[in-house]
């Protein structure tokens, strides 16, 4: 587990002050993080990183989403919690009520095994 870096500036929304992200300073810019905790822009100016996080938003966490196994297996899931302790997954039920659902608890920030799922 990696915790937020305490040089790290968290970032709100100024319509709903909802956490967005971090700024991350470096050089003469910044990078915008999203909350898995990865690089959404290069360096770029302030304005920019905060205007990238803002336009990002939350509906990136409701996307559907495949973890690599470490067995290899690839399995679709759907993000379930973010916080900088941890994120947590469930395997994908196709809103089927009864379906079996795994959890997986993953460290923060994500691993590359988790990704967007392609169609």
């Amino acid at each position: 587990m990696t915790a937020v870096p305490s040089s790290w500036i968290e970032h709100r929304r100024a319509s709903d002050r909802e956490r967005v992200g971090w700024l991350r300073e470096e050089g003469d810019g910044w990078v915008a993080v999203d909350l898995l905790g990865r690089d959404v822009t290069g360096v770029v100016s302030l304005d920019q990183a905060e205007g990238t996080l803002d336009e990002l938003g939350l509906g990136y966490l409701a996307e559907r989403y495949e973890i690599v196994l470490d067995e290899g297996r690839v399995e679709p899931v759907r993000i379930v919690e973010v916080t900088p302790d941890r994120i947590i997954l469930k395997t994908e039920d196709w809103g089927a009520i009864d379906a079996p659902v795994e959890r997986h608890e993953l460290s923060w920030p994500a691993p590359p095994a988790l990704r967007l799922r392609r169609p």
